[in-house]
């Protein structure tokens, strides 16, 4: 039983939770709750270490993380409580190498996430492109960091399904070429069900506050807009891209989405 707050893989759990630089230098996150635990061992992804609360944890699901082969190394409530990130600890936290799946040859649906710095939007643009089929996610140099604890939540194991790549511009607009490339902007002159979202394409969401940035006005060649109610200023980042995204599903029949 570990019940020290100074124990080095205590301490490396919460710094894990805290710092994108320490997940930078150390390559690896953490995954808290039993639901982001398990998405990443099915998806198989092999745990470093995996802490957890004995009184918290079913023994059917101690019994499946043994099975895995997983290291578990039970701890003490005072020190779940330390390393979590949530009001109510699950009671269990697992420590995971980064994810680094490998972009498609040839990508024919990208979603271009620019200066999204809402972590739990992140993470529910990354679920919602993972639900729509789309072939990668690109994170533009303004965005939060997609591994952030609350974009792993809202995420609910998208990280596992769907690959993400942080790059600056230069790369994005490679990996566009010859993609069809579309900004979603209030003020776009193209109905987003206009589009022939059966070509293959890149999709740009930019912020809620600011909208895109210069860098990604340059890459567009089209401004799609989702025709609202009158008054109506925007929609939320993550609601707007759902509705083009399954649009662009709806007109490829959802045959490679799903």
């Amino acid at each position: 039983m570990i019940t020290s707050l100074h124990n080095e893989r205590v301490k490396l759990a919460r710094a894990l939770q805290n710092q994108a630089k320490a997940r930078r230098k150390e390559g690896r996150i953490a995954l808290e709750g039993t639901r982001l635990v398990r998405d990443a061992l099915e998806q198989g992804q092999p745990a470093d270490f995996i802490l957890y609360e004995p009184d918290a944890v079913a023994d059917e699901l101690l019994n499946e993380l043994h099975q895995s082969g997983a290291p578990l190394l039970p701890v003490s409530p005072e020190v779940m409580r330390h390393i979590s990130e949530t009001q109510q600890p699950q009671g269990i936290l697992g420590v995971f190498p980064l994810p680094r799946p490998a972009l498609p040859d040839k990508p024919e649906r990208i979603l271009i996430l620019d200066a999204v710095r809402d972590p739990g939007n992140l993470g529910t643009l990354l679920r919602t492109a993972a639900a729509a089929g789309v072939n990668a996610v690109l994170l533009s140099p303004t965005c939060v960091d997609a591994y952030n604890p609350k974009a792993l939540r809202g995420g609910m194991g998208a990280h596992f399904r769907v690959p993400v790549l942080d790059a600056d511009w230069a790369r994005i607009a490679a990996l566009c070429a010859g993609l069809a490339v579309y900004l979603a902007a209030g003020d776009g002159d193209t109905a987003y069900h206009q589009v022939d979202w059966t070509a293959a394409w890149a999709l740009i969401i930019g912020s809620e506050a600011h909208g895109a940035g210069s860098e990604a006005e340059r890459l567009a060649q089209q401004r799609v807009v989702i025709p609202m109610a009158a008054a109506t200023e925007s929609l939320n980042a993550a609601v707007a891209a759902a509705v083009i995204l399954f649009e662009a599903a709806r007109q490829r029949g959802f045959t490679t989405a799903f």
